[in-house]
């Protein structure tokens, strides 16, 4: 029980970001969004909620590894995945927000960067912790995909 909050707080925090980001991209996502050319591999709307909810429950369960272990690079590690999660938070204030898909992109090809440095030393400190990354991974290669379209396209 004492290491409850170690998984507890990252999953909050990565919800409650994803909740305030949702808020913030909501005008968008109804007013200039459906407007956009977007590939023929864009998912339906409602698949973007539920796969972001799997990835930061993931992704909270990932840091609470990192957080209850021994590892001495637990600071570092820590510290790579609350940047890459502010990035993450970024990219939804820039693509959205701005409407700005150039933004976007730049800083999805930032966040990628910080994620693969963060899946590639978590393992050192936990294999399961850097497994835990990996729908996140995957997601984020589409996502950018997705923005890279609607940059060229648009």
């Amino acid at each position: 029980m004492k290491k409850t909050p170690y998984y507890l707080i990252p999953v909050l925090v990565c919800f409650l970001l994803g909740f305030i980001a949702g808020r913030i991209q909501s005008d968008a996502i109804e007013n200039w969004y459906p407007l956009l050319d977007k590939p023929a591999l864009t998912p339906p709307n409602i698949v973007f909620p539920i796969a972001w909810s799997v990835i930061y429950l993931c992704i909270g369960i990932s840091a609470g590894l990192i957080l209850s272990g021994d590892s001495p690079r637990k600071k570092r590690l820590i510290a790579l995945f609350c940047v890459q999660l502010l990035f993450n938070f970024a990219w939804s204030v820039a693509f959205f927000y701005f409407r700005s898909p150039l933004a976007g992109l730049v800083d999805i090809l930032i966040l990628d960067a910080l994620v693969a440095a963060y899946v590639v030393q978590s393992r050192r400190a936990s294999k399961a912790a850097s497994a835990l990354f990996a729908p996140y991974v995957l997601w984020l290669l589409f996502a950018t995909y997705l923005n890279a379209y609607i940059l060229v396209c648009n």
